[in-house]
């Protein structure tokens, strides 16, 4: 057999009997195919540990009495001083598997968008839910999260019994809310709706920036970074700007427009019709 022939086999789904063959052919160009393909199933196998690990609570709480679903709770965007903050809420089906799912933040910007749609496409259900500025200056930012994280369990589509938190505590009368820190990178499920929260606020941002290109939305993704305090010191803030964080705050500016937040299911690709909806709604004047 040709060594084009092998790798294609080895590219796919050998059979045993396959593999007893090709180890047992002494050509260089073989035993080099075959030491690759043995690397990528110890990643493979590695890969299925770590993850198994992350559905540690998972487990715990489905082998209790009545518990069928389970919501894992996030959020992206607390610290910025531009934009609304993003929570997501994902329910993930047992014995789900979602190679290199893992905290948003450990994850380069390509690697979430590749996860983004695997998770719409795996899970039970999905719902996000974008917090207006409105709300976090008058709220505060942790009570504003709070209440975002209990409208998310109160709306998404299939009722949970247990909700995974990653370190906020949301109450929900008849779902039992588990604050985890760290969650994100030890829960899969709290991980995968750091993925969408994530996703979805760089898209919402990365569409902001054409609108107001001076402070560079599209890199800093509205956190204070030099640039963005030097364009709120020459140009001022603008309405996506939160009013209760500084240096906005000490401009003593009029409050932003009251808006309720903004719930929507994400769709299983890049033109979301949600998230295009809320654009529409943030630029009217």
């Amino acid at each position: 057999m040709k060594l084009q022939e092998i790798k294609t086999i080895l590219g796919g789904t050998p059979t045993e009997e396959q593999l007893r063959q090709f180890r047992q052919d002494e050509r260089a160009g073989v035993q080099k195919l075959l030491a690759a393909y043995d690397k990528k199933r110890e990643k493979e196998k590695e890969e299925r540990l770590r993850f198994e690990a992350m559905l540690r609570y998972e487990k715990e709480y489905l082998a209790l009495p009545g518990i069928q679903n389970i919501v894992g709770v996030d959020e992206a965007g607390r610290g910025p001083l531009a934009g609304p903050l993003v929570i997501a809420g994902v329910i993930l089906p047992e014995g789900c598997f979602i190679a290199g799912l893992n905290d948003s933040k450990k994850l380069s910007e390509t690697k979430r968008e590749a996860l983004y749609p695997e998770i719409l496409e795996k899970a039970v259900a999905v719902l996000v839910n974008v917090v207006s500025i409105s709300n976090i200056d008058r709220e505060n930012i942790y009570h504003a999260t709070q209440e975002g994280m209990e409208q998310i369990l109160r709306e998404i589509s299939v009722r949970p019994q247990v909700a995974l938190v990653d370190a906020m505590h949301p109450h929900v009368e008849g779902i039992e809310t588990v604050p985890i820190i760290h969650g994100d990178a030890l829960s899969a499920s709290i991980a995968a709706a750091s993925v969408v929260a994530k996703v979805t606020r760089d898209r919402l941002m990365l569409q902001l920036d054409a609108d107001y290109p001076q402070y560079g939305l599209a890199k800093n993704k509205g956190y204070g970074s030099q640039l963005h305090m030097d364009a709120i010191r020459q140009f001022g803030a603008t309405k996506i700007h939160r009013r209760s964080y500084e240096p906005i705050r000490s401009m003593n500016l009029p409050p932003t427009e009251e808006r309720d937040n903004y719930l929507f299911v994400p769709e299983n690709g890049k033109a979301d019709a949600g998230l295009a909806a809320l654009l529409e709604d943030l630029r009217k004047e």
